[in-house]
């Protein structure tokens, strides 16, 4: 076990910093340790299907690469997107845990309520929502998957008519579901959770203080990542082209 504060590094593997900001505030509200924050250079402006999740990738690898190679000590990542891009390839190159928000924010949800809903951006993202929840096997426990049908963009906004929009989608889901939790679908909304919670009367989570908390949780206990399996480290070979700078991970 160790004491030490904890450094836990958030990437955000969309290029809006504005997003990051929101993000950032979020993980630091409920860290006992230290926050880093990064932003993806690379890659589309949000993240709402399978398309921009695969051109997101690179782009947050490189970013968890540099830390890796840097001077910081760092006790676990978290990816910052409901789709969770990128995970398993974020585990092959990482000394240390690996989680994306829609896997904490399911793994919480799961613990604090018998039932929750899911609601999240665009329609065209809830299948994305439905294959995770049966890969973190959290299906039978989710009511229900809803769209707000905002943009994940829409979320940088301070426009109230954005949190009242969410509001309503959250409120109906609640009944339609008969759940007792809501689970945020997007990692950009993280700083509405508490408003909406007050609002309810119901656990409102969001991934982002949901990854924080559990990743400082596995720090504390000290307990290594396996390395085994396909968490294993890449294999050494060449890689050319654009992704020539990221075979630093394979050293």
């Amino acid at each position: 076990m160790t004491s030490q504060p904890p450094t836990i590094c958030v990437i955000n593997p969309n290029t809006s910093t504005a997003m990051s900001e929101g993000i950032a505030t979020s993980a630091r509200g409920v860290s006992r340790g230290e926050i880093i924050m990064h932003t993806s250079r690379h890659g589309p402006a949000s993240l709402e299907g399978h398309f921009d999740e695969a051109i997101a990738v690179p782009g947050l690898l490189e970013r968890m690469i540099e830390t890796e190679h840097g001077d910081t000590r760092v006790d676990g990542y978290l990816i910052a997107c409901f789709g969770d891009p990128g995970l398993a390839a974020a585990r092959e190159i990482s000394p240390v845990p690996v989680m994306g928000v829609a896997e904490a924010g399911m793994q919480m949800a799961a613990m604090v309520a018998r039932r929750f809903s899911v609601v999240t951006t665009l329609a065209r993202t809830l299948p994305i929502a439905e294959r995770l929840l049966h890969e973190y096997g959290k299906r039978e426990q989710c009511a229900g998957l809803h769209a707000c049908e905002l943009p994940v963009a829409a979320f940088e906004s301070e426009d109230d008519s954005v949190y009242e929009t969410l509001l309503a989608a959250c409120r109906a889901a609640l009944e339609v579901d008969d759940s007792d939790a809501i689970l945020l679908g997007c990692a950009g909304m993280s700083e509405l959770a508490e408003r909406l919670g007050e609002t309810l009367g119901v656990p409102v989570i969001d991934g982002v203080t949901a990854g924080v908390a559990l990743l400082e949780a596995v720090s504390a206990t000290g307990y290594p990542v396996s390395k085994r399996g396909d968490r294993a480290a890449p294999l050494a070979k060449p890689l050319y082209g654009a992704f020539e700078h990221l075979s630093r991970s394979t050293s």
